[in-house]
């Protein structure tokens, strides 16, 4: 037979049917702990990729102390070392989310998700050493490349690895786990920044404690598996089949009986994806949704999170209280996605929580910038948080739900891409806010996005809780 023929013949229905099989295998399982084993793994990961991230609002505090930072406008076109510093951050996020979110998809999710990890706990390795602001700057930037990457395999993971009927509750559960990591980041800071423990840099130690995610690499490797529905897109039928198996036996031993037989799935072609396919329908619409979306709804989370001591300094708070108002706040980073996990997760549509997150936070954001009193800017500030953890363990899943599973990685990294891309002028765009028209300016800016934000997922984003992700994306 001649290669044209080859090349002409449909591919085999059988692997695929038995790929469809394995969905719905998954997506037949009750909650149950094996799963919910998988997810706080993912999450525990996490934590080390939150603390990283979440270092680009209270390390530069450190580094203005420590004379490498300049105090003011004197730094990069004349604006703080801070918007710098966030932007090396996010550019590097935005560089690994578009240019290599597509391993994830080539490679598998489980060893991009570690290799990333390894890569990022590096580079923050590197740069508590550095003493020069270009130093800093550069490793901050390599660490962005390894967080992009970790953050779109992670979305990928946790959807594809749960059942469809728990996606939005591991989701808000994962966000409960892995922000613990910001109260953590925020008490150091709060601890350590003004003092120089042992005779160094408090902004160091900060650094170096979050630098430990490369040592849970060894442990995770051992416990997580790799996605079932990865391994049957790429054809390992016999691989995907025994992580199931083994799921489903140590459930039934759970449950004490046999569980029922998984309903017919929906056969999703094995192939290799290119990543133009997005602009083809029913894709194209949905990734000028989220292109807009994410470009604006940075502006509303990073705008506050990462900025949080600083407006709270330009209020007249001095640097200290400014530090422990905002490990204060971050206290309820963890808490509040869990009360999402346990109310509104499964209950509503993620599209309308989504929209109303980023109402409250725009209504909230003005509010904000009005107050002077501690006990107010406190009791705001994480009604704030809550607003926004509602609408990020939201988005994550839901971003992902709608591509299918041979372009979900590169697809997601694309248009989550965009949310890295605008805070890197954002960070600029934000300090000369703060600096001519104050806290005031800024929250103007923040609620003209998450106006954005409703807009764009309100009129156009597809209903997705309880559908299966094939259902979605067919």
């Amino acid at each position: 037979m001649s290669i044209t023929a080859l090349a002409a013949r449909p591919a085999d229905p059988l692997p695929h049917a038995q790929a469809a099989a394995i969905t719905a295998r998954i997506d037949r399982l009750p909650e149950n702990r094996h799963t919910w084993r998988l997810a706080v793994l993912i999450s525990l990961a996490g934590m080390f990729e939150v603390y990283d991230l979440y270092q680009t609002a209270y390390v530069p505090t450190g580094l203005v102390r420590a004379g490498i930072f300049s105090e003011g406008a004197r730094g990069l076109f004349g604006l703080p070392d801070q918007a710098a510093f966030a932007s090396a951050t996010f550019l590097g996020l935005f560089i690994g989310a578009i240019a290599f979110a597509s391993v994830a998809d080539r490679f598998g999710r489980k060893k991009i998700f570690l290799w990333a990890l390894v890569g990022y706990s590096l580079a923050t390795l590197a740069m508590a050493l550095q003493s020069s602001v270009n130093g800093i700057l550069a490793c901050r930037l390599l660490a962005g490349i390894g967080l992009g990457v970790e953050l779109v395999t992670i979305d990928a993971y946790l959807v594809e690895i749960v059942p469809k009927h728990m996606r939005g509750k591991a989701a808000a559960i994962m966000h409960a786990i892995a922000y613990l990591a910001i109260p953590l980041v925020a008490l150091l800071s709060y601890l350590l920044i003004p003092v120089d423990p042992l005779g160094v840099a408090g902004w160091r130690w900060v650094v170096l404690i979050g630098a430990g995610g490369a040592l849970a690499v060894w442990w995770l490797r051992v416990n997580l598996p790799e996605s079932p529905r990865w391994l049957a897109q790429h054809g390992n039928i016999e691989a995907a089949e025994q992580i199931i198996r083994e799921m489903e036996q140590r459930l039934e031993q759970d449950l004490g009986h046999k569980l029922p037989a998984p309903a017919p799935g929906i056969v999703e072609v094995s192939r290799r994806a290119s990543l133009r396919e997005i602009w083809q329908p029913p894709y194209r619409r949905r990734t000028l949704m989220l292109t807009a979306f994410n470009f604006f709804q940075t502006i509303g989370f990073f705008g506050f999170t990462n900025w949080l001591p600083t407006l709270l300094a330009a209020q007249g708070h001095s640097i200290t209280k400014s530090l422990l108002y905002s490990a204060v706040i971050a206290v309820a980073y963890p808490l509040w996605p869990l009360l999402w996990g346990f109310t509104v997760a499964e209950r509503y549509e993620r599209k309308w929580q989504i929209v109303v997150a980023s109402g409250a936070t725009a209504v909230l954001g003005l509010i904000f910038a009005m107050l002077t009193a501690p006990s107010l800017l406190i009791a705001c500030g994480t009604l704030i948080v809550g607003a926004n953890t509602l609408m990020s363990y939201a988005y994550h899943p839901y971003q992902a739900e709608l591509y299918p599973t041979e372009m979900r990685a590169r697809a997601v990294g694309f248009v989550y891409s965009f949310s890295r891309l605008s805070t890197v002028f954002t960070s600029f765009m934000i300090a000369f806010l703060l600096k001519e028209f104050g806290a005031p300016g800024v929250f103007v800016f923040i609620s003209f996005s998450m106006c954005v934000v409703m807009g764009s997922i309100g009129f156009y984003g597809p209903l997705t809780r309880g559908r299966s992700l094939e259902e979605i994306t067919r």
